[in-house]
């Protein structure tokens, strides 16, 4: 899942990085306003974690921004300020949660799982689509009762193709997924069409056949049938 984090505190920001990155997630930093506000336009993300109080602007007016956009990221406001204002002032722009500083790691995971889950699945806590069963909070897929073996960027890759059933994807958009704004520097998608193949190799061996299909000169979809 790809995360934005918005803070302008150095250390909070590198210790957020680190601990998001080892709990598997693809994270891109900002430590200001305009450099937040450059990323949204650009890109898309499941999360945006968010700091209230910038150096050079709001964090209320990146979440109107955010929304005026139509993102379909969910928003986790974390701030030092404990303002019933503050809070009540985000949560009615949209944002989907609230966290004072200073937090437990594992409350910031906790709430993050939360706000993917009901953002990209409904809440849902096991995720079934035809022979498959994920369960996002271990991380684990099973085809038939079988478990699946997956590297995090094929998991990532199988969740993005579940968010978005029947529904053609572009490379570009799967490669953005994955990899964020460093597929700015990519010579090409040739890493996406690994993936998408050893996803495909080890679906067909568990007996789940024709998930994937390439919709030639467009994209990929996952199939309903």
């Amino acid at each position: 899942m790809k995360i934005l984090l918005v803070e302008d505190e150095a250390a909070l920001r590198t210790a957020l990085l680190s601990s998001l990155k080892q709990a598997g997630y693809l994270v891109e930093a900002a430590a200001d306003f305009a450099q937040a506000h450059e990323k949204i336009k650009l890109y898309q993300y499941d999360c945006v974690l968010l700091d209230l109080t910038l150096p050079d602007g709001s964090g209320l007016d990146l979440l109107r921004a955010l929304k005026a956009d139509g993102s379909p990221a969910g928003v986790l406001i974390i701030t030092a300020r404990d303002a019933l204002d503050d809070k009540i002032a985000g949560l009615d722009l949209g944002a989907d949660d609230y966290l004072i500083k200073p937090f437990h790691l594992s409350e910031l995971n906790a709430r993050l799982r939360a706000i993917i889950r009901r953002r990209q699945f409904q809440g849902q806590q096991q995720i079934t689509f035809r022979d498959l069963l994920v369960l996002p909070e271990l991380a684990e897929v099973h085809v038939r009762g079988e478990l699946l073996t997956l590297t995090r960027k094929e998991y990532d890759l199988l969740l993005y193709l579940l968010a978005n059933p029947g529904r053609i994807l572009t490379k570009e958009a799967i490669a953005e997924h994955l990899c964020g704004d460093a597929v700015d520097a990519a010579d090409s998608f040739d890493f996406i069409y690994t993936h998408l193949k050893n996803l495909r190799k080890k679906l067909q061996e568990k007996g789940a056949d024709n998930y994937i299909r390439t919709m030639y000169g467009v994209g990929y979809k996952l199939s309903h049938e």
